[in-house]
């Protein structure tokens, strides 16, 4: 009997903590009910917003985040450099109706491991969350032909890429209508650092206006 329950000790330490964030309940109930079935998985968070997600994430430590890309109207891509900061070992899994390559490429440039549709069969999800947790990456084949198009065609498309993660969040923050006053505040960086990113994204992209901000980071799904 014992050394059962060691062995049910080690199981039980083995799984993979998955935390789901959707701002819809029968979307996260499914999720649920769908990762639960399979004994790697243990539930062992969900948000419904960005700031949630990032207290849950940042207090469970998860494996695994199941994101959507837009909850309670805001745009969850800016988040993902402060969720991996707030949990450097969690794989990021974007899960969403968004088949616009751009967002696509965004996400997995500043850091999520995988790319996939609410469209996608429930065993292609949990394949994955799989591979993500492995250390892997995951693009669902369907995007992955359309970002190649795209990237192919796209003109600038080059000088996108060369956009960091910061350089996202300042683009995403300035194009809301904050200051670089407030973006400082929210970053917690100094405002000179915030011009610095600024002029950088300025010169990568021509963003001369506000206007410009918006239509540049809506293009790249940085906006709800």
């Amino acid at each position: 009997m014992k050394g059962d329950h060691a062995e049910q000790g080690v199981q039980a330490v083995s799984r993979l903590g998955v935390v789901i964030a959707d701002d819809h309940p029968v979307v996260r109930a499914g999720m649920r009910a769908l990762l639960s079935r399979d004994e790697s998985f243990e539930i062992v968070g969900e948000s419904s917003t960005v700031p949630e997600t990032v207290r849950v994430v940042a207090e469970e430590q998860p494996s695994v985040l199941v994101l959507d890309l837009t909850m309670a109207g805001q745009s969850s891509l800016p988040s993902i450099p402060d969720l991996l900061a707030a949990s450097p070992g969690t794989r990021i899994l974007i899960l969403t109706m968004q088949e616009d390559p751009a967002f696509a490429r965004a996400a997995l440039r500043i850091g999520a491991a995988g790319y996939l549709l609410k469209e996608a069969a429930a065993e292609e999800l949990l394949g994955a969350a799989h591979q993500i947790a492995r250390g892997g990456t995951y693009l669902q084949p369907a995007m992955g032909a359309r970002l190649a198009v795209a990237g192919a065609g796209a003109p600038g498309a080059d000088g996108d890429a060369s956009l960091t993660a910061r350089e996202l969040q300042v683009l995403s923050l300035l194009a809301l209508g904050h200051t670089n006053q407030e973006v400082a505040r929210r970053l917690f960086v100094s405002v000179r650092t915030v011009e610095t990113h600024r002029a950088r994204v300025r010169d990568k992209l021509g963003t001369e206006t506000r206007a410009d901000l918006i239509a540049a980071a809506r293009e790249r799904g940085l906006l709800g």
